[in-house]
């Protein structure tokens, strides 16, 4: 009986330090995981206050492109850049002077295989302070070595954080990418990202186009896209749901176009043709006349894919960065929320904008 029962606590104890192994194994595992995520601090002789309100100032030294809030839990803001990069981002952690958490929404990349790469990745700020000094640790959680935008994207973080972010804190001036060149511009031509993103060199043959997958019906995306007042703009007049009907769109006194329906296959496409326009921020204020503006419905597995391609918005053309980061914004950030939430973000009617 003695060797028994003491053969049964060899047993136990055996059990025992194989569970200690394997939670010592998954605790290295996960700290390998954390270890692998892009990180990077420095050190500053201001307040944890300074630091937080230079950190909530986005467009001081990551981007002049956002729209939206940066400072406040639950605020949501858009960054884009030309047709490489977009992202929606949310607050979902904000202790005052201390901490910041981003949470990526959605992404969207031109150069990589996987466009989403980003999505539900976590950007944390975290702010505390050492001796007489304050120290700002930056993590961009779930960027790690097997994403293809690593190297790129942590060059850029690199630049941002250490760099912009930093003078931003230390000097009162950062250095934000603007809407025309830039560190992202450099970027751009150091990792040649522009022949990566088009396997041609014909510019007028790269029509603006992008895509996005939902889980609703084709009748219910077609529902959507006609109509224009829950997406795109509040200020229009006509008819855009029907064969031949022709409507107007106008914001502020920058852009106005005027619409036809020239195709309309019900749940499976629309097709508008552009029949004049004046963009007064360009030169050639007529770019759009003549082009056409695309939406293609089709079911892909159980989802439902919308691709818009606008016929004619080429690189060539003057208004192809604004009138593209302008499309991304309406598409992904609205048209796609109008679908699966029922509520879109439309340009509001100009009244309401003047209240």
């Amino acid at each position: 009986m003695l060797v028994s029962t003491l053969t049964r606590a060899e047993v136990l104890n055996g059990q025992k330090e194989i569970g200690e192994l394997k939670t010592q194994e998954q605790n290295e595992n996960m700290n390998k995981q954390i270890a692998s995520d892009f990180s990077t601090a420095f050190l500053v002789d201001q307040s944890p206050e300074e630091v937080f309100n230079a950190v909530t100032n986005v467009r001081g030294w990551w981007s002049e492109n956002i729209e939206g809030g940066t400072s406040k839990l639950g605020e949501e803001f858009i960054y884009h850049y030309k047709d490489v990069h977009y992202c929606k981002i949310k607050l979902v952690e904000v202790v005052q002077n201390q901490r910041v958490v981003w949470h990526v929404l959605e992404n969207y990349f031109s150069f990589t295989k996987d466009e989403k790469e980003w999505t539900a990745t976590k950007i944390i700020f975290e702010i505390s302070k050492e001796g007489k000094q304050t120290k700002l640790q930056f993590t961009h959680q779930g960027l790690v070595p097997e994403y293809e935008c690593f190297e790129i994207c942590s060059d850029g973080w690199t630049n941002y954080i250490d760099g912009s972010l930093k003078n931003l804190i230390t000097k009162g001036k950062g250095e934000p990418n603007p809407k025309e060149g830039g560190f992202n511009q450099e970027l751009v031509e150091k990792w040649k990202l522009d022949s990566a993103t088009s396997a041609s060199s014909d510019s007028q043959n790269q029509h603006f186009t992008v895509s996005f997958l939902v889980d609703k019906t084709p009748e219910e995306v077609f529902g959507a896209v006609t109509n224009i007042g829950g997406w795109w703009t509040e200020n229009y007049m006509g008819g855009t749901r029907k064969l031949n009907e022709e409507f107007e769109v106008q914001f502020w006194d920058v852009h106005y176009s005027k619409q036809k329906l020239v195709e309309v296959i019900p749940n499976k496409k629309v097709v508008w043709l552009v029949t004049d326009s004046k963009l007064t921020f360009i030169e050639k204020e007529d770019e759009w006349t003549n082009t056409r503006i695309v939406f293609e419905i089709s079911r892909v597995a159980d989802q439902t894919k919308v691709q818009f391609t606008h016929e004619g918005l080429t690189p060539d053309i003057e208004c192809y960065t604004d009138c593209s980061s302008a499309w991304k914004g309406y598409l992904i950030g609205s048209l796609r929320d109008y679908i699966t939430t029922g509520k879109g973000k439309p340009e509001v009617r100009e009244e309401q904008v003047d209240k």
